[in-house]
């Protein structure tokens, strides 16, 4: 998420951290901003819009000289895109300047009792929060201030830090999100990814969770958050500009297909609070969820591919029935809108057309609707009467692959959420769902390694002209978005079906060689799924099978055999996504595909 750039040297700052901003406008943005440290005070430019708008506003760098600044280009999660809103933020006195990515958790509470204190603040940002308590421990040393925030705040974080009392340094500290220290003989450059510094250097530092780097003109130097001196070796870069912008990645997709342990951890942690769910954003107390009697979800594409799981998840869960539309058929079909309904919008962008047209009609007819989206300040975030932030970051590729598993992440909160208010849970078993929700992001990394062992099957698959997923309940979920996957980066025809429909058409499509990807992570219907496996193998399919482990039961009925780690069945589509993303990505580059790009798709969807 976002852009951090710093430098401390011989050169002008501004100039610098400009260009450096500019070799990450890939990784998404809405803001930018400049501070510049030099005769005792920090002199600091913002503006809301492209890096273009900063630039004309600073005349390239020449109405701020100095030889020590950070930037920053801001992707909102705490307010809406606005000048006040953009980074750096700064403490009252403008003598102390922050730059941030990430999320601070626990901001609200930290900013109640700052505002205890008599601190004002102008942004509706978590990142001022951190420039306020970096004033509160000041007493002259950066360092000491620096560490007792640390033992404060709560979250995720990278931040670039100056002091105008100490104009000859930066500092940074990062826990959770990247940060990359370079070094020539000019000076020291901070960033959050390499690009922005691979015009100047080739030699980096990783910082490491709960690291301090003091950057100074003549070199960098790094502590413990005990403020113990560490002595770390620089890393040698190799990528040329392109790769690195993907972080030696090939593709963005992939990029985004690993950032996804991170997104879901992301959208979860933030909102898991002493052994409860408090969501943000929804003015909802326990006895207005009790009165919901029935959830409508309007979506298109991935985003209604979450709703079907949602459908599932919410009414065993919560035991409130749930309509999943097409959000271009809801708003055509002449929905009935019940009283005490509830119409849930789901878009990453925030700006899906006929998403939108679906919000305004349920308005139109009175009823209360919640957004979930990924972007601050974007059509239906201001539209919605609540709303809900994923939290996801930049989505580069076309297709998605983290926004969907942030929005899988939020609708099961949601569905505990309402489960808990409903009293359809006991307290024993909302621990159980918050702790296997907690195990995602690990399970997911740990089926990323499985890497190699999909690609080599996908490889077998570049030439197929027909592939058939077969899933049921949740799984039938899953199948839909696995299937999409694969069609839209691929080009090849694959369809999705609830597996007891086959002998109601479409097995008369299986033959000799045809591939089925079968999806059984549901013990209650693992039997069920053999049945078909079996129906469609003795007509000659190869059937590919996920499912949990310990079902070795369906190494039977199956050729090739994909497990994935025990979770509870709800939360199954967040795990079994991973393989068929990277199997769908495999095939599409072994057919030299444009994976990122592929034809006539755009990302965000503006109209009908």
């Amino acid at each position: 998420m976002c852009g951090i750039v710093g430098y401390i040297g011989k050169q002008q700052a501004a100039p610098v951290i400009l260009d450096g901003l500019a070799r990450l406008e890939y990784r998404g943005y809405d803001s930018a901003g400049l501070s510049v440290c030099g005769d005792g005070r920090i002199l600091t430019r913002k503006a809301a819009g492209r890096l273009k708008a900063l630039e004309n506003l600073i005349q390239g760098g020449e109405t701020m000289p100095g030889h020590t600044g950070i930037g920053h280009t801001r992707w909102a999660t705490h307010g809406a895109p606005s000048d006040q809103n953009a980074h750096p933020q700064t403490n009252t006195g403008e003598s102390i300047a922050v730059v941030h990515n990430g999320i601070i958790e626990n901001y609200l509470s930290l900013k109640k009792m700052l505002l205890g204190k008599g601190y004002e603040f102008v942004s509706e940002t978590d990142t001022e929060v951190v420039a306020q308590l970096l004033d509160y421990y000041y007493s002259g040393k950066p360092l000491e201030a620096i560490t007792r925030v640390l033992y404060r705040v709560e979250g995720s974080y990278a931040l670039g830090i100056l002091f105008a009392d100490f104009p000859d340094l930066i500092y940074a500290v990062r826990k959770g999100s990247p940060l990359v220290i370079g070094q020539n003989d000019e000076g020291c450059f901070l960033a959050s990814d390499v690009p922005a510094v691979l015009k100047y250097t080739r030699n980096v530092f990783y910082l490491e969770n709960q690291e301090i780097a003091k950057l100074a003109p003549s070199g960098v130097r790094f502590y413990s958050v005990d403020e113990d001196e560490l002595k770390k070796e620089p890393a040698t870069i190799a990528w040329d500009a392109d790769a690195a912008e993907k972080a030696g990645y090939e593709h963005f997709m992939l990029k985004e297909i690993y950032e996804q342990p991170k997104t879901v951890e992301d959208t979860i942690s933030p909102r898991i609070r002493g052994g409860d769910i408090i969501l943000e954003g929804l003015d909802m107390s326990d006895e207005d969820w009790r009165a919901v009697r029935k959830i409508y979800i309007a979506a298109c594409g991935s985003a209604y591919h979450t709703g079907v799981t949602a459908k599932y998840v919410i009414e065993s869960l919560a035991r409130v029935p749930v309509e999943a539309d097409v959000a271009s058929e809801f708003r055509y079909r002449d929905p009935i809108l019940e009283d005490g309904s509830i119409v849930v919008a789901i878009s990453q962008s925030g700006e899906t057309a006929d998403t939108l047209a679906a919000l305004r009609e349920a308005k139109a007819r009175g009823c209360k609707v919640l957004g979930i989206v990924n972007v601050v300040g974007s059509s239906i975030a201001r539209e919605a009467d609540m709303c809900l932030y994923t939290w996801a970051g930049p989505e580069i590729a076309v297709a998605t692959t983290k926004a969907y598993s942030a929005q899988l992440a939020m609708l099961y909160l949601l569905a505990m959420k309402l489960a808990k208010a409903k009293g359809t849970v006991g307290e024993e078993q909302f621990q159980e769902l918050l702790r296997d929700l907690g195990r995602l992001p690990d399970q997911i990394e740990l089926l990323l390694g499985q890497k190699e062992k999909i690609q080599h099957f996908a490889n077998r698959y570049v030439g197929a002209k027909d592939i058939f997923f077969i899933g049921r309940g949740i799984d039938y979920a899953i199948s839909l978005e696995g299937s999409l996957k694969l069609k839209e980066i691929s080009y090849v025809h694959s369809e999705a079906y609830a597996a007891g429909e086959l002998k109601h058409g479409t097995i008369s499509l299986v033959e000799e060689g045809t591939l089925v990807v079968a999806v059984s992570t549901q013990p209650a219907l693992y039997q069920k799924i053999i049945s078909n496996m079996v129906q469609v193998k003795s007509r000659g399919a190869f059937v590919m099978a996920l499912t949990c482990e310990g079902n070795r039961a369906i190494e039977k009925a199956s050729d090739y055999v994909v497990y994935l780690p025990e979770t509870n069945p709800y939360f199954t589509n967040s795990l079994a996504i991973i393989p068929l993303q990277l199997f769908g990505y495999y095939v599409a580059v072994g057919k030299g595909c444009d994976v990122d790009k592929p034809r006539n798709l755009a990302k965000s969807v503006t109209v009908e």
